[in-house]
């Protein structure tokens, strides 16, 4: 029984999709809602795949710290000043990383198409958002609260 309950479990729930795959689907969402034509697309994605791959990287450093942190929270011995001087350098690093790409991308783009693919990039997020199970904003297009 246990190991039917499991199959079915495995069937219903779709494999995880690998991060190259997600890459490039967010990439596709992005050249074709912010309309790049075919030479903006190949100026523009060596840098957004070089962010993506810093910023993926530098989210999996952030996590194994707080997962490090969540293993550790019972021990009385944390020091909160530390731990919070390292949250702020890591929203700073993010900025800078932000920063970097964006003056890579100004390089390549007119302020209107960049102010475009910026503008694809949150309607991306968005998009994620409202996929995943309970993300989405509730019957009267607001997102519900939560505590």
């Amino acid at each position: 029984m246990l190991v039917l309950t499991s199959i079915i479990f495995a069937e219903e729930r779709p494999p995880f999709p690998k991060v190259e795959d997600m890459r490039n689907q967010k990439w596709q969402f992005l050249v074709t809602k912010a309309q790049l034509l075919q030479k903006e697309a190949d100026a523009v994605q060596p840098i957004f795949m070089e962010y993506e791959k810093a910023l993926w990287d530098f989210q999996i450093k952030k996590g194994e710290f707080f997962k490090s942190l969540m293993k550790n929270m019972n021990d009385h011995t944390i020091n909160y000043t530390e731990v919070n001087d390292r949250i702020a350098e890591m929203k700073v690093t993010e900025a800078m990383m932000f920063k970097n790409y964006h003056l890579k991308l100004k390089k390549v783009l007119s302020p209107e198409k960049l102010f475009k693919y910026y503008g694809a990039e949150n309607e991306y997020k968005r998009s994620l958002l409202q996929n995943m199970p309970g993300g989405g904003p509730n019957q009267n297009g607001r997102r519900p609260n939560h505590p």
